[in-house]
């Protein structure tokens, strides 16, 4: 391949033309991120999510990542400023201030109009729940007793919920502040019509300790028992996809220690 002369390169080539360094973020068999100096791109299998992604994002009234351009099957996002309130199997050194920001952001997202297009149905749900936990238990992935206590927990999240539009996949890692600030949230693939609820377990799954200070900035009562089934619920259905994908949820914090603390 001959030499590129940065002087001459346009459009996306351009943004990268004096990029030294490539950062692999995460990757797995249907999707990749790299970083490139202050750019992130995104590599999907399934142009249906990023198309999610993109849609989602210039309907969000939060702060998102800027687009800088899409070829599929990638698409470049400008990086956010700040760093993410946190992560999974990890104390947070966001202030409570900081998190009650973040609950803020999701009441404001939650009050927005609904995406054009649906989320999962209560009965698939079900299903998927039911589904996965007879997996768990045939293949040895978790015990008996662990996965029956916590199916039982997760019953108090399948009830009839008034639709909002969700971020569907709200990690404490995928928001972003400076300060107290929240300065955006990306990953919006798994955006759609959905329980307000699960956005607000997602966010704080292994962060029990400022679910209260969430609460706060979201501004309006919630059933906490509920937030409580979500955890159980996502990581159950989760636990199976991270070790077939390459990630331990059972390292001290994650999925698994969510799932024992319910015992």
């Amino acid at each position: 391949m001959p030499a590129i002369n940065p002087a001459t390169v346009s459009g996306p080539l351009a943004i990268m033309a004096d990029v030294e360094e490539v950062e692999l973020v995460v990757a797995h068999r249907e999707r990749a991120t790299l970083r490139v100096g202050d750019v992130f791109l995104k590599i999907d299998a399934d142009q249906t999510r990023t198309d999610v992604e993109v849609e989602a994002m210039a309907m969000a009234p939060i702060p998102t990542p800027e687009v800088l351009w899409r070829k599929p099957p990638v698409l470049a996002l400008a990086a956010l400023p700040g760093t993410a309130l946190g992560r999974l199997g990890e104390r947070s050194a966001a202030s409570p201030s900081a998190w009650a920001a973040a609950g803020a952001a999701v009441r404001k997202l939650h009050d927005a109009p609904l995406p054009p297009w649906p989320g999962q149905s209560l009965d698939e749900l079900a299903s998927d729940l039911d589904r996965e936990c007879e997996r768990l238990v045939t293949n040895d992935v978790l015990p008996a007793d662990l996965v029956t206590r916590n199916r039982e927990v997760a019953e108090a999240a399948l009830r009839p919920w008034t639709p909002v539009f969700t971020h569907g996949d709200l990690q404490v890692s995928h928001v972003f502040l400076d300060g107290e600030e929240i300065t955006g949230v990306v990953d919006w693939s798994e955006a759609s019509r959905g329980d307000a609820l699960y956005d607000l377990a997602v966010l704080t799954l292994g962060h029990e300790e400022h679910l209260g200070d969430v609460v706060a900035g979201y501004g309006t009562d919630v059933d906490l028992d509920v937030i409580r089934a979500w955890w159980s619920l996502r990581s159950l259905l989760a636990v199976r996809w991270l070790v077939e994908h390459g990630f331990d949820p059972y390292a001290p914090g994650c999925e698994v220690d969510v799932l024992r603390a319910r015992m």
